[in-house]
């Protein structure tokens, strides 16, 4: 079985997730993501990033992102830990994708 970790901005967090099938979307310039991985509950100790991740993509069948939104993907050994990374004000190598600049008007 084939393990990618896929890396992304989104609202201004990265989110590290791990899946089994990655490919490019039916629609240009988007990544399509299909088989999310989430740890099992056989363990006493749960980990609530890991709880709060499957919860808000429960039910998600294939997960479709903007290409300039996915900064990495990675094909691993075996299933890590997935994750909601917080972007403070440190010095970082993900920006969101530039906008046009607007006049104060919202043009």
């Amino acid at each position: 079985m084939r393990i990618f970790r896929v890396s992304f901005h989104n609202n201004g967090k990265v989110y590290q997730l791990h899946a089994q099938q990655i490919g490019q979307a039916e629609l240009y310039g988007f990544i399509e993501i299909r088989d999310l991985l989430f740890g099992e509950h056989t363990s006493v100790v749960i980990d609530p990033a890991e709880e709060k991740l499957r919860a808000e993509f429960a039910g998600v069948e294939r997960l479709i992102l903007p290409m300039h939104a996915v900064f990495r993907i990675e094909e691993v050994e075996k299933r890590g830990q997935n994750k909601i990374l917080e972007l403070d004000g440190a010095v970082s190598n993900v920006s969101p994708f530039p906008l046009p600049p607007t006049d104060g008007r919202g043009r």
